[in-house]
């Protein structure tokens, strides 16, 4: 069984999860890092290739968690089964994805605020939620992608210009700015993922 050792910020997983990896060669974060990505990889082609618009439903939300870490992970696409350090209850997990994803529709259609405001309000909503045992951040980073482009027809952001899984400093940044979001201030979250 592979030693997790976690990033400034990252959520553990679990005994019973960490169970549910598929690549039993795997001894280091490192090498988990990469074949992740290499999946992530994967679900980013099916996105170029499919270029979904019907994307805030639940539905959408666990398929996308499942192509970015269907290779790696055997709960790929489901939510978790335990409480973390971060989002409420995981039973209330549903409810709370169904409420951003109506909130996300209504602000779209209210139009008061600018596409990388909803964006950043949408993509903090889904972090806090925290639907999956693992990926949340990347996971809510492209769907917070997907809004801009697909929907609002607006540039990506460009999240600190680095990967944030290895980059120490970005990383502090963003968590930094995740927290401010957390206490109501977006403004460090805005700069952030235009940097």
């Amino acid at each position: 069984m592979i030693e997790f050792e976690y990033p400034e910020g990252a959520t553990p997983i679990d005994p019973n999860e960490a169970e549910g990896l598929l690549l039993t060669h795997i001894t280091t974060r490192g090498e988990l890092d990469r074949w992740e990505q290499d999946n992530i990889v994967e679900a980013l082609t099916w996105l170029d290739r499919t270029k979904p618009t019907d994307i805030l439903n639940e539905q959408f939300i666990r398929e996308l968690h499942r192509r970015m870490f269907l290779n790696v992970w055997k709960w790929a696409g489901h939510f978790r089964q335990s409480d973390k350090n971060i989002g409420g209850p995981w039973y209330q997990i549903p409810t709370s994805l169904k409420n951003l994803c109506d909130d996300a529709c209504l602000w779209i259609e209210l139009q008061e605020e600018s596409p990388d405001q909803l964006a950043v309000r949408f993509h903090h909503r889904i972090v806090s939620i925290h639907p999956f045992p693992n990926g949340n951040g990347r996971h809510a980073r492209e769907m917070a992608d997907l809004l801009l482009k697909n929907i609002l027809k607006h540039p990506e952001f460009t999240w600190g210009g680095k990967n944030l899984s290895s980059a120490a400093n970005i990383r502090k940044q963003y968590i930094e700015s995740l927290q401010a979001a957390d206490k109501g201030d977006y403004e460090p979250l805005l700069a952030f993922v235009r940097t």
